[in-house]
């Protein structure tokens, strides 16, 4: 005869749960192959976009950059923060993501169709290939666009090899995670002016947290 210990109905709901948690993160992030079959609207300079974000913002790793660019790729609107979610979730993503929305620029709820289109810029440790964590944050970015009446844009990772927009094959080397000996920008400092140029005029560049 063999004897053991039943679980509890108490330990065997708290597995149910925990497994379901689990199945629900694993559906909220998007696969490379869904990402580019989304028709994500692809930028006419990238290279520009990122240079003037990073310099903007200094990311490190761990660091999210969201922006909002208008109908002719000018920046509306950015934002930069540092993730503390413990897991890779979608849903916890597209929470801090739509904060950060609300408040650097005002929802387009009201129209038709997105004229504005949200990006985001990634800084993370590990290499250029995909994540679950990069699914998440696809996954969090097109939820957040959607609940805020934008377009979703491109997701660029920066890492030590350099930049890319996922899904798009498209990137460079510089910036990257291994130049961050630079200083990084005192929050309290607003900088300078700065412009990045794209194929229909300027595009003017906010503060390092926040501007319309």
């Amino acid at each position: 005869m063999t004897f053991g210990f039943a679980p509890s109905a108490t330990s065997a709901a708290a597995s149910t749960l925990l497994s379901a948690g689990s199945a629900n993160r694993c559906t909220r992030m998007l696969e490379p192959a869904e990402w580019a079959a989304a028709g994500i609207p692809l930028l006419r300079n990238p290279r520009e976009v990122v240079d003037g974000l990073h310099e903007r913002h200094r990311p490190t790793p761990g660091t999210a950059v969201v922006a909002v660019l208008d109908h002719e790729e000018r920046l509306a609107a950015s934002a930069s923060f540092i993730s503390r979610a413990a897991l890779a979730d979608g849903w916890e993503f597209r929470n801090a993501l739509l904060a950060h929305l609300r408040r650097v620029v005002p929802h387009d709820l009201r129209r038709r169709s997105p004229v504005r289109t949200a990006v985001l810029l990634y800084c993370r440790d590990g290499d250029e290939r995909w994540t679950e964590e990069d699914g998440a944050w696809m996954w969090g970015l097109r939820d957040a666009c959607t609940l805020h009446g934008l377009r979703c844009g491109a997701y660029i990772t920066l890492t030590r090899a350099g930049w890319q927009v996922l899904g798009e094959g498209r990137g460079g080397r510089r910036p990257s995670t291994a130049a961050a000996s630079h200083p990084q920008a005192d929050p309290g400092r607003v900088p300078a002016p700065l412009s990045l140029r794209s194929g229909t005029g300027g595009l003017d560049m906010p503060r390092r947290t926040a501007a319309r």
